[in-house]
C-alpha cells in the first residue's frame, strides 16, 4: 500500500519517520494508512535505526505564581500546583502537556511518570485538598497527543513508592508506603501494551521513599527505610530480574551513606550516578564533577543520551535551572531556563520519540 501517492511503501515511510514529534497527531489524522503506519510497533524502532528519534525530558513541575512573587523570591500557596512540563535539549524548547484528566487544577502530590515507548505513564500521589493517597494511572501517547485511564494499581493504596521502567512496555512499582504510614515490601509490574498488573514477589525488606531505576536490564530498589526507621535512610538495594521475576540477594553497603535516594540515576553507559555534598558522583567510584557554583543544590537528575541533565536552585527562593553534564568530557553546559519554567522539581525522565 503507498503512504504517499506514486512512491514506493519505503519511500513513504522515510518521510513519515523524519516528521518531528510533535507533528505525529496531526500526521496520523491525515489517512487510515499513516495512523496504521504511524502506531505500528515497529515505526518507532525504524525512526531510532535512522537516527531520527529526538529525546525529549517530561518534568513534574511546580507552577511559578507571577502575583506572590517579591523581591526576587518565589512564594508558593500551602501546596504548589504542579504540571507537566517538557523540555527538548537539542532544540532548548520548552513547552506543558495537557493537563491529566480530571487534575486541571494541578496533578498529585508526588505522583510518579515513568517512559514506556512513545507514552508517559503517570501513577499515584497525594489528593491536593485532603492528603489521601491514589491508586489512578494515566498514559499520555505522544503520537496522538492524548491522555487514556489505565488500570489502578492493585493492593494496597500506597504512596512514595519506587519507580521505574524498561522503557519499552514495562513499568514497575515496588515499597512505599499505605495509609496507616506502614512501608511495604510488596512491588507490581504494569505492562503497558497489554494493559495489565502482575505481583511481583516480596522484596526481603520493607523501602518507604526508596528510588525505582532501571540499570543494566535490571531494576534495582535503592534505599528506604523501614516502618520502625522512619526517615532513616538505608544504604542497601534488592535487584529485580524482570525475565524470571525474582529478587536477587540484597547488597548491603550499595551507597556509601545513610541519605536519600532520590537522584539515583542510570547514566546510560552502564554507571549509575547521583548528587552528593555538592557534586555529581558514580556510583562505581569511577568519577566525581562539582555541580556550577552557581548551583546551590541538585533536586532531580535525568539520564539524557549520553549527558545527564540536573535541575537545581541558585539559593533559598531562588528559581531552578537545567544545566547538562557531559559525561564523557565531565563538563557542564549551561542552559537558558524561562522564568515560567523555573519551579521546583519533583522528578522527571526521559522519552527517545
Amino acid at each position: 500500500m503507498e503512504l504517499i501517492p506514486s512512491l514506493p511503501h519505503d519511500l513513504g515511510l522515510e518521510c513519515l519517520i523524519r516528521l518531528p514529534h510533535n507533528a505525529f497527531p496531526s500526521a496520523a489524522s491525515v489517512c487510515r494508512s499513516w495512523r496504521s503506519e504511524i502506531h505500528r510497533p515497529s515505526f518507532r524502532n525504524h525512526r531510532k535505526s535512522a537516527g531520527f528519534t529526538r529525546r525529549i525530558v517530561v518534568m513534574v513541575q511546580a507552577r511559578v505564581d507571577d502575583s506572590n512573587r517579591s523581591h526576587g523570591l518565589r512564594k508558593y500557596s500551602v501546596a504548589p500546583v504542579y504540571r507537566l512540563t517538557v523540555y527538548e535539549p537539542e532544540a532548548g524548547k520548552w513547552s506543558e502537556l495537557p493537563p491529566v484528566p480530571g487534575f486541571s487544577g494541578g496533578l498529585p502530590l508526588f505522583c510518579q511518570i515513568a517512559p514506556v515507548g512513545f507514552s508517559l505513564v503517570v501513577m499515584g500521589g497525594l489528593n491536593r485538598e485532603n492528603w489521601n493517597a491514589s491508586n489512578f494511572v494515566f498514559v499520555y501517547n505522544f503520537l496522538s497527543a492524548t491522555w487514556r485511564r489505565g488500570p489502578d494499581m492493585p493492593g494496597c493504596t500506597r504512596s512514595f513508592f519506587g519507580c521505574a521502567s524498561d522503557n519499552d512496555r514495562r513499568v514497575f512499582v515496588a515499597g512505599g508506603h499505605d495509609n496507616e504510614k506502614n512501608a511495604l515490601r510488596s512491588g507490581m509490574m504494569y505492562d503497558v501494551a497489554e494493559d495489565e498488573w502482575t505481583t511481583l514477589p516480596d522484596m526481603a525488606y520493607e523501602r518507604d521513599e526508596c528510588k525505582g531505576v532501571f540499570h543494566r536490564g535490571k531494576l534495582y530498589v535503592i534505599g528506604g527505610y523501614d516502618t520502625l526507621r522512619q526517615g532513616q535512610f538505608g544504604k542497601s538495594t534488592e535487584v529485580l530480574d524482570p525475565l524470571t521475576l525474582q529478587w536477587d540477594p540484597v547488597r548491603d553497603d550499595f551507597l556509601v551513606a545513610d541519605t536519600c535516594p532520590r537522584t539515583c540515576v542510570d547514566g546510560g553507559n552502564k554507571v549509575m550516578y547521583m548528587y552528593r555534598d555538592g557534586a555529581v558522583v558514580a556510583l562505581d567510584h569511577s568519577s566525581m564533577t562539582r555541580i556550577p557554583d552557581d548551583m546551590n543544590s541538585v533536586a532531580c537528575m535525568v539520564e539524557c543520551g549520553g549527558q545527564l541533565l540536573a535541575v537545581g536552585s541558585d539559593g533559598f527562593g531562588g528559581g531552578h535551572g537545567v544545566c547538562l553534564l557531559d559525561l564523557e568530557s565531565s563538563t557542564w553546559i549551561k542552559t537558558d531556563t524561562p522564568e515560567e519554567f523555573s519551579g521546583h522539581i519533583q522528578s522527571g525522565c526521559c522519552l527517545e520519540v
